[in-house]
């Protein structure tokens, strides 16, 4: 079990997932959805976006920032190498 979390103050649990390729995704969809607020000027970026994503300890895995760069459409922050090619998920 894998939970993501918004590490920007406060730090806040956004979801949970069953494998390391769905929380990979989930901080995707996470990010398109800062992007399309960003864009939309629903919100303020300031310093950006942070998440990470941790073990059922508690320990971080994976640490992620984002800048929304809304002068272009959203691109995945999630390169192909990140999901793996073994099928897992």
């Amino acid at each position: 079990m894998f939970e993501i979390w918004e590490t920007s103050e406060p730090a806040r649990l956004i979801s949970d997932a069953g494998s390391l390729k769905v929380a990979l995704e989930k901080v995707d969809t996470m990010c398109r959805l800062r992007h399309d607020q960003a864009a939309a000027h629903l919100s303020e970026t300031g310093e950006g976006y942070h998440f990470e994503i941790r073990d059922h300890e508690g320990k971080a895995l994976a640490r992620l920032s984002y800048v929304p760069d809304t002068s272009r459409a959203y691109q995945s922050v999630v390169v192909e190498e990140m999901r793996g090619q073994d099928g897992a998920g």
